[in-house]
């Protein structure tokens, strides 16, 4: 049965957004979070995390086209809170044209202290990443926490996701508690999202 006109509208950003995913997936694989822009449920479950009442900024790193930025903003938190640190050009230019009030900074969020350092007009409410993580060194990791946690309110999170079994960043940092979502078995591929604070 053919979908009425109104739902093949919304459903056509979300295949473009695909299209442009996999088209930069297959150019530079390494760089890319997923193959696919990350599912509804899970982008949702990354934004619970975030306090919508706090006025400090929110960080997220590596946003791509935009679906965890869209939940962010569903969930209630101000265009203008946000600080969306993106390294694909194209992807930052389709940020600021969805998102104008948010800040987007084209950026190295694997280098977070030299790209933020003069971003940031007060510490982060929290920190939100997208970012291929398990692809990395785990010192790349570890600076990459240090850095964000730098940028942060003390004992504010910082909120991944991963599709691997364990996590992205150990459970044994000194100083930092760590929890966990269940796995969410709708996303494709399923996914965990994990959240650091360093008190």
């Amino acid at each position: 049965m053919p979908l009425p006109s109104s739902a093949r509208a919304l459903k056509k950003p979300r295949l473009d957004d695909e299209v442009r995913f996999l088209r930069s997936w297959i150019e530079k694989p390494l760089h890319m979070g997923a193959v696919m822009p990350s599912g509804k449920l899970l982008a949702r479950t990354m934004a619970h995390y975030v306090d919508v009442n706090s006025d400090a900024p929110v960080v997220e790193l590596g946003p791509g086209t935009g679906a965890i930025t869209s939940a962010l903003v569903e969930r209630g938190v101000d265009q203008k809170r946000l600080v969306l640190v993106e390294y694909n050009p194209g992807f930052c230019a389709l940020l600021r044209d969805r998102y104008p009030q948010a800040k987007v900074v084209q950026g190295d969020a694997y280098r977070l202290r030299d790209t933020l350092w003069n971003v940031l007009s007060a510490p982060a409410s929290a920190v939100v990443s997208g970012l291929p993580l398990v692809t990395k060194p785990m010192l790349t990791r570890l600076r990459l926490v240090r850095d964000a946690f730098a940028a942060l309110t003390p004992g504010a999170p910082f909120v991944q996701f991963t599709y691997a079994v364990v996590p992205p960043i150990p459970k044994s940092l000194p100083g930092v508690s760590t929890e966990a979502s269940e796995r969410i078995w709708m996303n494709l591929p399923p996914a965990r999202v994990w959240v650091y604070r360093k008190d």
